[in-house]
């Protein structure tokens, strides 16, 4: 273990713990309530990244934490820092991704007496953390911080949130840093995976749901050996697509929003369904009307790590408790061929059917833009998106072709593109980086393009610009056709934007200016920011608006 000199005081403590576990980064909006923890990382081998808005820092933390499996950090003021934080934890526990919040607090003193920016960090952040906690004693940053690793990263993944009192961080503390969390192998028993290569193999139309955190590289090329060799089809759960190379011959689509009909009609269609590490949430199941819950048409076979998931929603007739990661490598050890007759490849022809691009609207195709980036970007180019109809696009035409090429929310929640592609270009400064982002999705964190060009991170954000929320503008014709209220949105020149923060902007109006305009951003050497500017009646690939 490395020894450390001896902590000045208790933010010193506290930055040679995280240093400990092997903390690299970390992300913030500065703030009085710990001056001590900022001046003791002025010292430390710990790159700090300044955000512009907390949300930002909370979801660049969130994205490290899914690139790397381990806890991604972010450092919040109390109060308004703390609730701006709040939708990054949200999206971390929705998508069980490892990550740990350090919170200003008020004076022990102080407390209770509603003092300047004092939150109740238990009761606000207890719905959407796996543990929150304050740290009220020095000597017991080691612990603390030590559990917290261990609790991020074991069993469903999740963030961790501490406050931390000023008066406790600026203090004195003596203290050993706890070297790094130790974590259990996450394997499953070997009964339990007999007894599901058993019920695979007597399967006549069984499907894979892959999803869920605890995945690694290593996972997922044991995902594809194991479907190969037992002839299984496999389904990516929402965004979660980059879970096994969509050029596998066993990839047959997304179980999520705008699901291809007929992969719909697998699922339904399926006599065993084996759900790896997804948890059959809403998005992934259709409204839960795929899967009727509580018990489904289909055999379920559910493997998760946590086991009061499991359950939770569908009871399983076969219940296994493991990290995905781990167990999908025992089952690839264990998998034996079968006869599958033409049920995979019938579900994989309707994918590649499906991936043909259908026309849409306007002199500018999303369609096209998309077939684009497939055809020019390398397999390890990393693309990122918050929420929004442009996604959709994403999702149905781009294939993923390894691990981790995809950081999406499954939480939903929009703005996230943007600061998960500056943290996955700090994590990989050798890989391209795209953002693609709705107008409104990227006007809820437009300002964290500044701290790419502080940061030098030559991502490229593609703003699909329709002057709409076009989501919910969908749903209004849907529900309410023409009868438009509240989505429309005046937007400003976003390539003059990326211009003043001195990166490179363009605006692109039709389909053949894309392909010169991307071009030139790659090779820019700075940020950049492609300006779509998309016919407000391509509301999505499937729903045309015909009356504005």
């Amino acid at each position: 273990m490395t020894d450390f000199p001896a902590p000045r005081h208790a933010g010193d403590l506290l930055t040679q713990c995280l240093a400990a576990q092997g903390v690299e980064r970390v992300f913030c909006i500065p703030g009085e309530s710990f001056l001590a923890a900022l001046d003791g990382l002025y010292d430390a081998d710990i790159d700090v990244v300044v955000a512009r808005q907390e949300g930002g820092a909370a979801m660049m933390a969130e994205a490290t934490g899914k690139l790397t499996g381990r806890p991604g950090i972010a450092f919040v003021t109390r109060g308004p820092g703390a609730t701006n934080a709040s939708a990054g934890v949200h999206v971390a526990f929705q998508d069980s991704t490892p990550m740990i919040l350090f919170v200003g607090q008020v004076a022990s003193d102080q407390r209770d007496r509603e003092a300047f920016q004092e939150v109740d960090y238990r009761a606000m952040f207890g719905p959407l953390a796996k543990w929150v906690a304050q740290i009220d004693r020095a000597d017991r940053i080691p612990e603390y911080v030590s559990h917290a690793f261990h609790v991020a990263q074991t069993g469903r993944p999740g963030p961790v949130v501490l406050a931390l009192p000023e008066d406790m961080l600026s203090g004195p503390a003596e203290g050993t840093p706890v070297p790094a969390a130790t974590l259990p192998s996450g394997a499953a028993a070997d009964r339990d995976i007999a007894a599901v290569i058993d019920r695979l193999s007597r399967a006549e139309r069984p499907l894979v749901i892959a999803g869920g955190g605890g995945w690694s590289a290593q996972a997922a090329t044991d995902l594809g050996a194991f479907a190969d060799t037992m002839g299984l089809p496999v389904g990516a759960s929402f965004r979660c697509q980059d879970y096994l190379d969509n050029r596998h011959a066993n990839y047959v689509g997304d179980v999520g929003i705008g699901i291809n009909p007929a992969l719909a009609q697998t699922v339904r269609d399926a006599d065993v369904i084996l759900a790896l590490g997804a948890r059959l949430g809403e998005m992934t199941t259709s409204g839960y009307t795929l899967l009727t819950p509580p018990v489904t048409r289909q055999s379920l076979i559910h493997i998760h790590a946590d086991p009061s998931e499991i359950g939770r929603v569908y009871r399983p007739e076969l219940a296994v408790v493991g990290q995905p990661g781990p167990v999908v490598g025992q089952l690839r050890a264990a998998a034996t061929a079968r006869a599958g007759g033409t049920w995979l490849s019938d579900a994989r022809a309707a994918y590649e059917d499906w991936q043909v691009p259908r026309k849409t609207p306007g002199a500018l195709k999303m369609e096209q833009v998309v077939a684009h980036l497939n055809d020019v970007l390398p397999d390890d180019a990393i693309l990122t998106n918050g929420a929004g109809n442009y996604s959709a696009w994403l999702h149905r035409y781009y294939r993923y072709r390894g691990w981790r090429t995809q950081l999406a929310p499954t939480s939903g929640s929009m703005g996230y593109g943007l600061p998960a592609a500056i943290a996955a270009k700090l994590q990989h400064p050798d890989r391209e980086v795209i953002c693609l982002a709705g107008d409104g999705c990227f006007q809820m964190v437009s300002q964290e393009f500044g701290t790419a060009c502080e940061q030098g991170a030559n991502i490229i954000v593609m703003i699909s610009d329709n002057g709409m929320y076009g989501t919910i503008r969908m749903h209004q014709q849907r529900t309410y056709p023409g009868r438009p209220s509240g989505t429309r949105l005046k937007n400003p020149d976003f390539a003059a934007l990326a211009r003043a923060y001195d990166g490179f902007g363009a605006t692109v109006t039709t389909t053949a200016d894309f392909a010169p305009a991307l071009a030139e951003a790659r090779s820019a050497g700075r940020p950049a920011i492609l300006h779509l500017r998309i016919d407000p009646s391509a509301l999505s690939p499937k729903l045309i608006l015909d009356d504005g």
